[in-house]
């Protein structure tokens, strides 16, 4: 990974994903490979159209995977969990462009336009039904816990200087 992007590589689509994904360079492609990986299982993309001019490439393509955990969306300054959909078990193919900028023979920029609404209705998150609704809450809070205990066991393994 360290070879394909910069060490100063930035995700323009970053600020819906955990804090660890909002990093610049490989460590935050990292967190956001985790972080899809947690919600999708056999992802992959089916490749369109790419175009090359100068230090910029754009590929056109299909993303195919299935949902087969929590879609948890981050969608706040500091990285709070804002939103979850739980996993029905669907699949799904969503068109999607991406960009990117080329420093080095390396990817320096990423950016993306996605059909998140389409993936919404073939994975059955919208329109909810009043169940998926309460999933949907009961997820969001569990999600929730889980990042608080996650960041009190950070705090308590972070030496404090005095």
């Amino acid at each position: 990974m360290e070879r394909n992007v910069t060490s100063d590589f930035f995700n323009h689509r970053c600020i819906d994903e955990p804090m660890e994904a909002r990093q610049r360079g490989p460590e935050g492609l990292k967190a956001t490979i985790h972080w899809l990986h947690r919600a999708f299982t056999d992802m992959r993309f089916e490749f369109h159209e790419v175009l090359v001019a100068g230090d910029r490439a754009v590929a056109r393509v299909t993303l195919h995977a299935r949902q087969h955990g929590p879609f948890v969306v981050h969608d706040s300054p500091d990285g709070r969990v804002t939103d979850a959909f739980p996993s029905n078990g669907r699949a799904f193919a969503a068109p999607q462009t991406h960009w990117f900028r080329i420093a080095g023979g390396a990817i320096a920029e990423h950016d993306a336009v996605r059909d998140d609404l389409g993936m919404a209705k073939q994975l059955g998150w919208i329109p909810p039904t009043a169940i998926y609704i309460v999933r949907m809450l009961l997820t969001r809070r569990r999600e929730r816990r889980e990042q608080r205990r996650n960041a009190s066991t950070l705090s308590r393994s972070v030496p404090h200087n005095a």
